[in-house]
């Protein structure tokens, strides 16, 4: 229900102390919002042991890398990036919405003076006619003031007040995702470059060794020594070696230009000097299931628009019953403007009306079928955010372990290859083996040594992905400093 009120002076004092006495007494309609219950897993499959509830990570959760090259850009990336600022203006633009909503809760005065100057009829009234001496253009001044105010019996204000509070609650959780997005894709992209550097140096160096080889097998061609497919099978193998340099310098470009933009510089002004990848990934606890939700402002998000939904469907409901209107006027009104401000002048108004709804062709119930159909599509998209939360970390941990697993693996490969490389080129001094079998050997330790550095980067990466699916350090009960507009 609406109560609408217009009045002035010791009624309007009366009526709003009365009003208020009456809504201290009503429920709102509709239904209480109410998280629902979803099943929650006793502990991650993919944790190698027992989780305990993990310490809180911090926001800047990169630091934990110890990369100082990451930390400045992470900290450019959170003050100038776009998508940053559109986040901050969605949440600005919730906030005015509900303070919008919250100001139906707030008495409005209006003030609005009139001159009219009119003329009537001497032949259009029995009035008229019957006083000839009346003046027939005449000046009307009148100067009223209106007070409206809304009583929310039924709460349908109420209502329209939790959801316009949800929604500014989304924004801010929305802010959160857009942020941890950043984030993480920054880092993400900063050690894929790493990767990409020691990529490039690793074939640079092995560029440098295979053209030393070429010419010496190419010397010994010359001398006999060494046939013509030898030489084929050395420039090959230098030939190929320098494709993959030059596809690392590319992919490092296009790494390079991504952090630019995700830092708000024009890529062409931006660039970061070769470092190659020395870091180790730091060991992230997943903690309980049960934590998990608390610390995802995705899920955060998915929730509050049900709680949006609910209190639609109660906004809805609300017009299902009668609303009472009581409008009214004070001022004055006068001919002249000599005594337009006089007592006798006074004029005041006062009526009130009720609106039953009793036949709108199903409008109403049609309106309470979509917001309740609303709040069970928010309620799916709620129970699947949920399970994905679950997923992420499931996954993340997946790859961590197993990729730790590659990284032991692949090291004793290395370790095999470079021995290959020592032995093999023993025994072609010696005579023992095929020109051909040396290049095989260096080959094989130059791909292993790819493989061992891809590997790493895929940690530091899964990793960053980690920390992203267990929330990056959000803390709900801590506000994002966000000005007003």
């Amino acid at each position: 229900m609406k109560l609408q009120v217009q009045l002035s002076g010791p009624r309007c004092r009366r009526f709003c102390f009365l009003a208020a006495l009456v809504v201290a007494g009503c429920d709102a309609v509709g239904p209480n919002y109410q998280r629902p219950d979803v099943a929650v897993p006793a502990a991650f499959k993919s944790a190698t042991a027992p989780e305990t509830a993990a310490s809180q990570l911090q926001s800047n959760w990169w630091t934990l890398f110890g990369d100082s090259d990451l930390n400045t850009l992470e900290d450019q990336a959170i003050k100038a990036n776009y998508s940053i600022q559109a986040a901050m203006a969605s949440v600005q633009q919730a906030r005015a919405a509900a303070s919008g909503v919250k100001s139906a809760f707030s008495p409005n005065l209006s003030f609005a003076p009139s001159a009219i100057r009119s003329r009537t009829s001497a032949n259009g009234s029995a009035t008229t006619a019957a006083t000839p001496s009346r003046n027939l253009t005449n000046t009307a001044y009148n100067l009223p003031f209106d007070l409206t105010y809304e009583v929310d019996i039924w709460g349908q204000v109420r209502r329209a007040v939790e959801a316009a509070n949800a929604q500014v609650q989304f924004s801010l959780d929305q802010y959160e995702v857009v942020l941890q997005t950043l984030e993480a894709d920054l880092a993400q992209d900063y050690f894929n470059l790493r990767y990409y550097d020691t990529q490039y140096a690793t074939l640079s160096a092995s560029v440098d060794t295979y053209r030393k080889q070429l010419e010496l097998t190419q010397t010994e061609f010359r001398a006999g020594l060494l046939s013509a497919a030898d030489v084929a099978a050395a420039e090959a193998l230098l030939d190929a070696t320098i494709t993959q340099q030059v596809e690392a310098s590319r992919l490092r470009q296009e790494e390079e230009n991504a952090i630019a933009v995700l830092i708000n510089r024009p890529p062409s002004e931006f660039s970061l000097p070769a470092k190659k990848l020395n870091l180790e990934p730091p060991v992230i606890p997943a903690g309980l299931p049960a934590d998990l939700l608390r610390r995802r402002p995705d899920v955060a998000a998915a929730e509050q628009n049900l709680a949006y939904a609910s209190a639609q469907i109660g906004v809805a409901v609300s017009q299902f019953y009668p609303q009472v209107t009581l409008t009214g006027t004070a001022g004055f009104e006068s001919l002249k403007t000599s005594n337009l401000l006089d007592w006798q002048s006074h004029i005041w108004s006062l009526g009130p009306s009720v609106n039953f709804p009793l036949f709108n062709g199903g409008r109403l119930q049609a309106q309470v079928d979509q917001q309740k159909a609303l709040y069970h599509q928010y309620l799916a998209e709620y129970q699947g955010q949920v399970l994905t939360a679950y997923q992420d970390v499931e996954n993340s941990l997946t790859d961590l372990h197993t990729r730790a697993d590659e990284a032991k693996a692949q090291t004793a490969a290395v370790k095999a290859s470079t021995d290959y490389v020592r032995l093999t080129e023993l025994q072609f001094r010696q005579g023992l083996v095929a020109y051909l079998d040396v290049l095989d050997a260096d080959r094989t330790l130059l791909t292993n040594e790819l493989l061992s550095e891809q590997i790493l980067g895929e940690r530091l990466v899964s990793t960053v992905l980690l920390i992203k699916a267990l929330g990056g350090g959000w803390d709900p009960s801590k506000l994002p400093d966000i000005p007003s507009p």
